[in-house]
């Protein structure tokens, strides 16, 4: 075959063969900046599912709707997005198991997701150097490791906020939550906030995590509040619907037939949010006037409405996908971390150490308002004790009005002097 030239007909079929390989690998032509395909990005998403405990089907659902979305328009930056997710189960075992796996699949970071066991997934994923992008803010680890980079406050702002927005309702506080290493903390920073405008503190109730019901911490926080400007807040996750289930079938003491009598009740956002508010009976329902702090602007603030359009879009069906839930929500802006820092990279390879180098160099997210410009540098971080990576200490109040969480007041309240007085 040396020397000779390829008839006109076989020339065609070898140059449209050509054409076909590329289409198939990855079933688009790959980016092409720079002269040489890119490769494809891989990442991982876990949450809980199915368990007795907190569960967040829609922090997985949300980032595989994301995934649909920006592949359909190209990828990131030319780069397909391939989403790993994993059912860590609310327990150590599987928090690590699907950290090893998010390294055994070459996985360049963790992205949006939830763990209250961050001792379990940080060891595996610093020992590769993966980045743990935008996790849900549940655990302590997500605020000390080096190589997290959390978009919210965690429950710490989340706590301490919630502290200062009671300390202005509320003569007496109960606080009931869960009797776990991360609820022990939750006291103490409840009470760096409404400590702040001279209130005494809340009485701390711990109560089982996954209990089937709470009558007796029911009872307990109602009495301890009672019934003259008193508050009940809870901070149990998912458990939080189970333990007002319990308060508001609580006997009037006084012959009142409102059950709970003239207590307010109250939460954060994550264990009391819109989709809670809905099964329980919207503006008929326990939640109907409650207190709720949150890290983001509320769902109906028009902020969200990119993310709207890519669930109506690409997540229609999936019920899991709710835009009002706290864990959606969370997912959407740590992936469009992830798709600014990528496209910040301008490269055809994108690694983990990559990702993480941007990002400690002050890569600056910009979330649509949703929350402050996001930024790690070192002059960034909060330092707080016990939470030094926080860089968004803003959280907004909210309240339930006719069946609706809407703003108690507009804009932002800047939390980071509360958790920085926290003991």
């Amino acid at each position: 075959m040396t020397g000779r030239r390829l008839s006109p007909l076989l020339a065609y079929v070898t140059a449209a063969a050509a054409g076909a390989s590329l289409l198939t690998g990855c079933g688009a032509l790959p980016g092409t900046t720079g002269g040489g395909s890119r490769e494809p990005v891989t990442v991982m998403t876990w949450a809980p599912e199915q368990t007795r405990a907190t569960n967040m089907p829609g922090m997985p659902a949300m980032a595989q709707a994301y995934a649909r979305w920006v592949n359909a328009g190209g990828g990131i930056d030319g780069h397909e997005l391939r989403v790993l997710t994993c059912n860590e189960q609310n327990t150590n075992a599987g928090a690590a198991a699907c950290a090893r796996r998010a390294v055994h699949e070459g996985a360049v970071a963790v992205v949006g997701s939830y763990s209250q066991f961050g001792r379990a997934f940080m060891a595996p994923l610093e020992a590769a150097g993966i980045p743990y992008i935008g996790g849900y803010g549940i655990s302590e680890d997500e605020f000390t490791s080096s190589l997290s980079y959390p978009v919210n406050g965690g429950q710490a702002s989340l706590v301490a906020g919630h502290g200062m927005q009671l300390a202005a309702n509320c003569r007496t506080v109960s606080l009931v939550r869960p009797d776990t290493i991360a609820g022990d903390k939750l006291p103490d920073l409840l009470n760096s906030g409404l400590r702040k405008d001279g209130h005494s503190g809340a009485v701390d109730i711990p109560a089982v995590e996954d209990a089937a019901e709470y009558t007796a911490s029911a009872r307990r926080a109602r009495t301890k509040a009672g019934t003259e400007d008193g508050c009940v807040t809870a901070v149990l996750g998912e458990r939080t619907q189970t333990f007002f289930d319990s308060f508001r079938r609580l006997p009037d003491e006084g012959g009142d037939d409102a059950g709970a009598g003239t207590v307010r009740i109250s939460s954060v956002l994550g264990s009391v949010g819109q989709p809670l508010i809905d099964r329980s009976g919207g503006a008929r329902g326990p939640f109907e006037g409650a207190y709720v702090t949150g890290w983001y602007p509320d769902a109906g603030d028009r902020a969200w409405e990119p993310m709207k359009k890519v669930i109506r879009e690409h997540a229609f069906a999936d019920n899991r996908v709710d835009p009002a839930d706290a864990g959606v929500q969370t997912t959407w802006i740590a992936y469009t971390v992830l798709r600014q820092v990528v496209e910040s990279l301008d490269s055809d390879s994108v690694s983990a150490l990559r990702i993480s180098h941007a990002l400690d160099q002050g890569a600056e997210i910009d979330t649509g308002g949703l929350t402050p410009p996001l930024r790690w540098r070192y002059d960034d971080l909060l330092g707080a004790r016990g939470f030094p990576r926080i860089v968004n200490h803003e959280v907004t109040f909210q309240v339930v009005r006719r069946g609706r969480l809407v703003a108690q007041r507009p804009g932002f309240v800047d939390v980071g002097e509360t958790v920085l007085t926290a003991p």
